[in-house]
Formats: structure tokens, C-alpha cells, sequence
């Protein structure tokens, strides 16, 4: 029988992220040499790394840093809630969070390519991926600048860690301006921040959808014009930051919020995990 003891599986599964039984027959395999123990876990987690490459990463966290006017933003995937409340996972977060923030990463193709400690950030992924058991991805990272960055961290459910993450950059105004607005942004999931940034195409489907509705439901002739302005304005007010009602005052519109604490919103992000 090998030499090892609970303590040497307790140690090794602390260290690796391995499931039990894997921990025992490597500990049995290397005769209770641990360092051998934690090759043979890495070279039979890696053969698996190609078979989870088709797998579903879809549970994860959103982690987030800000210092002083520079935001960054990144949602790190696994396959299940389970591993995305672990310890191991936690820390793989906040290590490629770090890495993102050094390297000024704002795609998650620059940060994967970026080496850490020797390795690329992929190949640090691939190890995690070799002794967690799980496809584990970088889904999205974002970087945003500004006189001033606020971030808000939402969870979805007290048992998980972050699932939506957010960024907002304004001038004038103070702190807490901002975070309200990162509040928002994660309640209300807007996707542009301003009516210019909604595409010409966009704006024209909604026109045509509007008005084909219209004449379905058979209002007058008209009265399409405005019907069809209206409507329009309801997918920019559902849509877009600035026309949003404000969450913590739905008589008035984040526009109107921001211009009365002085401020002027420059830019924002949102993640949520999967979507």
C-alpha cells in the first residue's frame, strides 16, 4: 500500500483543485511521492483538455478593478456553478484579472497571448483546466477611461460569486453619481449609451416593424407618423442609457439624473456571465 496519509489527499486536492478519487489513485500511483502525485494529475488533466474544448462553459464570474480613472472588466467561464463558487476558481479569477490590468488587455485575445509567470495566460488556463476538470475560458474583457471609473459587482444569487459586472466612466459630478449609474447599467442592461450609437439599419427595422404593427392593429393612416415616432422612442428608452428612466427615479430619464449632479456620462460596460 502507498505511504500517504489523509492529510497528504486533503494537501493534494487543496493544491491541484483535483476531485478525491483522483487525488488517491495518483497518490497510489507515485507511491505517495506528491510531486509525482501532482505530474500525473497535470498529464491526465491535460489529455482532457481536448475532449472539453466542445463543452459548454456557461456558469463562471465577472471581476472587475478600478484605479482612479481606469476601469477593467473581465468574465471568466466554467461549466458549472459548483466550481465557479470554488476557492481555486476564485483565485484563477482574480490572477487573470491582475494579468489584464498589468498588460492594459481590452479584447481576450491580447490577455490570453500575454505571458504570466513563464507561460501564456492560455497555457495558465489549460493547467487549471487540467487539475479542475472543467473547460475554463476567458469569455470577454473590457478597458474604459475617464475622469472618473465607478464599478459595481452584482450577484445573481448569495451562493455565487459575481454574475454581471460593470463599468462607468463619467466627468464632473462625484463617486457616488457614478455608482448609481453602474447600479442602473446592471438592472437595466442597456446596450448603447447614447441614440447616436444605435445603428442606421436598427432604427429603420424598428420603423418598418412599427408601423407594419400599426397597420395590422388597423389605426388610421394619420395617425401612423406619430404612432411610429412613438414607438421608436419606446426602443431608445428601453434601449439606450441616456433615455432609460432612471432606476431610483422613473419620472426621470438617467440624462436628466446625470445633468443634475453635474456630471456627464463618457462610457460604460456590462457583463453578464453567458450572455
Amino acid at each position: 500500500m502507498a505511504n500517504y496519509t489523509a492529510a497528504d489527499i486533503k494537501a493534494l486536492r487543496e493544491a491541484t483543485g483535483a476531485g478525491m478519487m483522483d487525488v488517491k489513485k495518483a497518490l497510489d500511483e507515485s507511491d505517495g511521492d506528491t510531486a509525482k502525485a501532482t505530474e500525473i494529475l497535470r498529464v491526465k488533466g491535460l489529455k482532457g483538455v481536448t475532449k472539453r474544448e466542445g463543452r459548454s462553459a456557461s456558469n463562471g464570474m465577472v471581476v472587475a478593478h478600478v484605479d482612479g480613472t481606469t476601469g477593467t472588466l473581465v468574465e471568466i467561464n466554467c461549466e458549472t456553478d459548483f466550481v465557479a463558487k470554488g476557492e481555486k476558481f476564485g483565485e484563477l479569477a482574480d490572477k487573470v484579472l491582475a494579468q489584464a490590468v498589468a498588460t492594459g488587455a481590452t479584447d481576450a485575445e491580447t490577455l490570453l497571448a500575454s505571458e504570466l509567470d513563464g507561460q501564456t495566460v492560455q497555457d495558465v488556463l489549460n493547467d487549471a483546466n487540467a487539475t479542475i476538470g472543467e473547460k475554463i475560458e476567458i469569455r470577454r474583457v473590457a478597458r474604459i477611461e475617464g475622469d472618473q471609473v465607478a464599478s459595481y459587482l452584482h450577484k445573481t444569487s448569495p451562493d455565487l460569486p459575481a454574475q454581471i459586472g460593470v463599468l462607468v466612466a463619467t466627468t464632473g459630478g462625484d463617486a457616488q453619481l457614478g455608482r448609481d449609474v453602474a447600479m442602473h447599467v446592471a438592472a437595466f442592461s442597456p446596450t448603447v449609451l447614447t441614440r447616436d450609437e444605435v445603428a442606421e439599419e436598427t432604427v429603420a427595422a424598428e420603423r418598418r416593424i412599427a408601423e407594419e404593427t400599426a397597420r395590422e392593429e388597423g389605426k388610421p393612416e394619420q395617425a401612423l407618423p406619430k404612432i411610429v415616432e412613438g414607438r421608436v422612442n419606446g426602443y431608445f428608452k428601453e434601449n439606450v442609457l441616456l433615455d432609460q428612466a432612471f432606476a431610483k427615479d422613473p419620472k426621470k430619464s438617467v440624462a436628466q439624473i446625470v445633468k443634475e449632479g453635474g456630471g456627464e456620462v463618457t462610457s460604460f460596460a456590462r457583463f453578464k456571465v453567458g450572455v
